[in-house]
């Protein structure tokens, strides 16, 4: 078989031209755009990773500011938490000692309204005895009773011991005025005059007497001077009555229970 020299040659002259182009033309394009895609790639990775760590550091930053608001909110609440009980204490402790005062103050006014009512009946009882005594010994003895009781505070007088009259002397010694009789009724002058006699032999001398009427003494008689003071009085016989009449107001009594009740 004959080989035609030229078709080859001709044929390796047109497969060398064609890869020229090819290489020139087809495959140099193509491997610049694949380098051009490659880096594009690259760079859009690297600014993606960027992106990522940027994301990173604002949610830890957002973290850690969120971290912190929760603190300051906990820190807040724990502070509210405290004021409130700190307030409720207060108001409580206040409550209290104004309840405290108040049940005093309720004490005080109801033993207070129990001490005059029973002065005021231990006045009425020493009137009304005082009344019914004098009527009595009028009808009876045919005499006053002021001048029985004179009478008997005549006889205390002279039943005076000795230290009783260094009492009385002691006293009118410094000042040198005169003593004072009071009593619950006006003295007639034979009374008073037995009164001044009574006093004279006790002390050995003449000694001047004041007589003034004092009606807080109910159905007495005293002699003071200078802090010594002697005196004769029905109030004396009226203990035993007294000690009823104190126990007598219970209804207060019971009234502050139950205001205590109350306020409590």
């Amino acid at each position: 078989m004959l080989i035609d020299w030229f078709t080859v040659i001709a044929q390796v002259v047109n497969f060398l031209i064609l890869v020229f182009l090819l290489k020139r033309f087809l495959y140099k394009p193509i491997l610049n755009a694949s380098d051009e895609r490659e880096k594009r790639i690259a760079a859009q990775l690297e600014e993606a990773a960027k992106q990522q760590s940027e994301a990173q550091g604002e949610h830890q930053k957002y973290q850690q500011l969120n971290d912190d608001l929760t603190q300051q909110k906990d820190a807040l609440i724990a502070t509210a938490q405290k004021e409130a009980e700190a307030e409720r204490r207060r108001l409580t402790e206040a409550a209290r000692k104004e309840s405290d005062e108040l049940r005093t103050r309720l004490q005080e006014s109801l033993q207070t309204e129990q001490t005059n009512q029973r002065q005021d009946l231990k006045g009425h009882a020493q009137r009304e005895v005082f009344d019914i005594a004098r009527k009595v010994l009028t009808d009876l003895a045919g005499t006053s009773l002021e001048a029985q009781i004179t009478g008997v505070f005549i006889e205390k007088i002279a039943a005076m011991g000795k230290e009783e009259k260094a009492q009385l002397l002691a006293a009118l010694k410094p000042a040198g005025e005169p003593l004072t009789v009071s009593s619950a009724f006006e003295l007639a002058a034979a009374q008073q005059t037995g009164i001044k006699g009574a006093v004279a032999k006790l002390l050995g001398k003449e000694t001047k007497l004041q007589f003034r009427t004092a009606p807080d003494e109910v159905g007495g008689i005293e002699l003071s001077a200078n802090g010594f003071k002697i005196a004769w009085t029905i109030a004396e016989y009226l203990g035993a009555l007294e000690k009823r009449i104190t126990a007598f107001p219970e209804a207060p009594e019971n009234n502050l229970t139950k205001t205590e009740s109350h306020v409590k």
